[in-house]
């Protein structure tokens, strides 16, 4: 990690390189057209550069949640972007304002919006398994370099993966690093964060977060994209905790009607409970599945040639455990989970994760 990152005990970065301006952003850009999102703590809006005339996205996040200073959440999340600025799959940062109450990072518009519009909608306007290989091809590399630099998202979902346009169908950029995490090699991060139908067990469990835990919600997110429905979404909380605990997955033909084995063969070896026995984001790129659809920014991307020194991945050593549970919200820009399709019926999850022991009980009941 370089020496210009000042890292805390839950793998946040406090220290960031972009110049934080605080002159009015609405002397630089103007506002146009509709909120592009709306989550509890952010809004993002599109604007306009007055001197480019070139179109970016605002996100505009509130510095202080439920009477809590977060300005330390959105420091992360700026060098976190920062960090992954040679990533093409993920979203770059233009630069950054800031007022007595907010954040605005200054982002690549995705005109293509959430691929999440996509995975909900007809048969004959959703995705095809040959788009759903491209652009996990591309999910997969962009996520292989954070991984490489010790970067965990944290919160992949089909909400958080844009596209650059939706007819023909563009790119991918992965964005909303609000929850994401550094990892190094000494330390374990134990928190429970994410959205619930995308979180490994290991978060329900209280145990230490690795890349793995990202590898999990892409077994998730590739399913979606390929059935429209949500493998482990419950009734209710209980239920999609015990679905995810138990690995209750529906791979019935009726499910995975007109997509291949071998599509069904790749999601298995990521929605494995035991974490160390789950694909890497390398191993993935190397599956059959993907075999002969690579696409060509894969082999442009620097940071996935041979890791620099430092940068490999060990078993975290394994310290006392954190004396208190950092409960941390989701502050995504969400579109609402009642238009997934569900075989365990459908439910909306507004509220943030219960404590730990509320978990145990809601898994035990």
């Amino acid at each position: 990690m370089p020496d210009s990152m000042m890292m805390n005990k839950n793998g946040m970065v406090s220290k960031i390189q972009t110049r934080i301006r605080t002159d009015p952003f609405k002397s630089n850009y103007d506002l146009v057209g509709k909120e592009l999102g709306r989550g509890k703590f952010a809004v993002v809006k599109k604007c306009v550069e007055k001197a480019t005339g070139k179109e970016h996205a605002a996100k505009f996040l509130r510095k202080r949640r439920k009477g809590e200073d977060c300005r330390m959440d959105i420091l992360n999340e700026i060098a976190v972007l920062e960090s992954a600025k040679a990533n093409p799959f993920v979203v770059s940062l233009h630069e950054v304002y800031e007022t007595p109450t907010e954040i605005i990072l200054v982002l690549e518009c995705a005109a293509g919006g959430e691929i999440f519009n996509q995975c909900v909608a007809d048969n004959d306007e959703g995705f095809t398994e040959k788009d759903v290989i491209r652009l996990a091809r591309q999910i997969l590399t962009g996520v292989a370099c954070l991984h490489r630099n010790n970067v965990v998202h944290l919160d992949l979902k089909p909400q958080n993966i844009l596209l650059t346009s939706s007819r023909p169908l563009g790119d991918i950029r992965i964005v909303d690093f609000g929850l994401s995490r550094r990892m190094d090699n000494v330390k374990e991060v134990r928190e429970i964060l994410g959205t619930p139908e995308y979180v490994a067990p290991e978060i329900l469990s209280y145990e230490p977060i690795s890349t793995a835990t990202d590898m999990w919600s892409i077994g998730v997110l590739i399913y979606v994209m390929l059935t429209g429905e949500s493998p482990f979404l419950g009734e209710d909380k209980q239920e999609t905790f015990l679905n995810i605990s138990q690995v209750n997955v529906d791979y019935s033909q009726d499910v995975f009607e007109g997509v291949s084995s071998l599509a069904v063969e790749f999601i298995k070896t990521l929605l494995v409970k035991n974490p160390r026995k789950r694909a890497t984001a390398e191993d993935c790129l190397k599956h059959a599945w993907l075999g002969g659809h690579a696409d060509h920014h894969a082999r442009l991307l620097p940071s996935l040639a041979e890791p620099e020194a430092g940068q490999l991945e060990s078993e975290p050593e394994s310290p006392a455990p954190s004396p208190e549970l950092l409960i941390v919200a989701s502050y995504t820009m969400c579109s609402s989970q009642s238009e997934m399709k569900a075989g365990r019926g459908a439910f909306t999850f507004e509220d943030p994760f219960p404590t730990r022991p509320e978990i145990q009980q809601e898994l035990i009941c």
